[in-house]
């Protein structure tokens, strides 16, 4: 039997969350509506879904607190879309950092919505089973550099200290959790997208040159991050765990 998506949708505006459950289930997803944290709490004790939409606005338990504890749990790889009333870059950033995977504003089209959900679900089901970023703390050592995961900088061979911004970080650690492995943009920007509120589409382009610079990887002839026309990028150097300084 063919697998129809199904989408949770937490709102505690009974208008919102009827229209869009109605628009969802007119363009082939399955949808079930739940008004508030505690509902949807009971829903995901008995059932799996694909991906939850999740206002950040509601009463009790807000959407923020509600997102923090879907990834800390056993739904911790299930996509979330957050919604909110307010136009507030804060709580977009914030949404962001706590795990979510995508942000729209209310007013908005059910048709952007739709586009949205579909978007993350795809950037999903292209991501290999055990394509995960590890967050243990440990020294990372590759080519000339070590990277310092506990201080989050990179070090060169003569102990030079090199900072690195938030995005920057985030995406070299994906590099080295998934070295001599081909990552296409839509992988890339899955796995980094829920870490940075800047980072979308094309601007991993930006961001892969930004670390070029880092690593003084000469653009024209990489040797660290290398293009693989039409598929993404490769980390090419392997990557060794080294022991904790005294």
């Amino acid at each position: 039997m063919e697998h129809i998506d199904h989408v949770l949708i937490v709102d505690d505006d009974r208008e919102i969350r009827e229209l869009v459950g109605n628009y969802l289930t007119k363009n082939g997803l399955r949808t079930t509506v739940v008004a508030d944290g505690r509902q949807m709490r009971a829903f995901l004790d008995a059932n799996q879904v694909d991906l939850i939409v999740l206002d950040i606005m509601m009463p009790g338990d807000d959407g923020l607190l509600l997102c923090r504890e879907l990834r800390a749990g056993k739904h911790k790889k299930t996509p979330v879309l957050m919604l909110t009333a307010r136009n507030d870059e804060t709580d977009r950033i914030i949404g962001l950092e706590m795990g979510a995977d995508d942000y729209l504003s209310k007013p908005f089209s059910a048709r952007e919505l739709l586009a949205r959900i579909n978007a993350v679900l795809r950037r999903t089901r292209m991501l290999p089973p055990n394509l995960v970023v590890s967050e243990s703390g440990r020294l990372l050592g590759f080519g000339r550099w070590r990277l310092d995961t506990t201080a989050r900088h990179l070090l060169d061979q003569d102990d030079t200290l090199v900072a690195l911004s938030g995005a920057e970080y985030r995406l070299l650690r994906v590099f080295l959790d998934h070295a001599q492995r081909v990552l296409s943009r839509d992988q890339l920007l899955n796995l980094t997208q829920g870490r940075d509120a800047d980072l979308f589409d094309r601007s991993i382009d930006l961001l892969v040159s930004r670390l070029r610079q880092r690593l003084l990887d000469d653009a024209r002839d990489p040797a660290y991050i290398k293009t693989v026309r039409s598929e993404g990028y490769v980390f090419t150097f392997a990557v060794e765990i080294l022991p904790e300084q005294p």
